[in-house]
């Protein structure tokens, strides 16, 4: 979340286009939400371990991890032109 607060934030900042880092820090937020509601309902579903439990887990895990890296790229893609003007690269 503090990740997502400063992107925005350098993004205002920079007079960069906030849009596309909003909705790239939401996406992020809202798949660790449906991760931590899929753990819940695993482990009550499942309280034994069972392998087909940890493919779900990995899964949701893994959708997060993918948002996360899109999200990197919409940060360097949208953040580093403005901020390498400000820097005089």
């Amino acid at each position: 979340m503090w990740a997502g607060t400063l992107a925005c934030a350098v993004a205002l900042a920079l007079r960069a286009p906030l849009a596309p880092v909003a909705l790239a820090c939401a996406l992020v937020l809202g798949l660790e939400l449906v991760n931590t509601a899929l753990e819940a309902v695993v482990d009550l579903a499942s309280p034994e371990l069972h392998p087909l439990a940890k493919v779900a887990k990995d899964a949701a895990a893994g959708a997060v991890l993918v948002a996360s890296g899109g999200a990197v790229m919409v940060a360097l893609a949208v953040l580093l032109p403005p901020l390498l003007r400000v820097l005089g690269f």
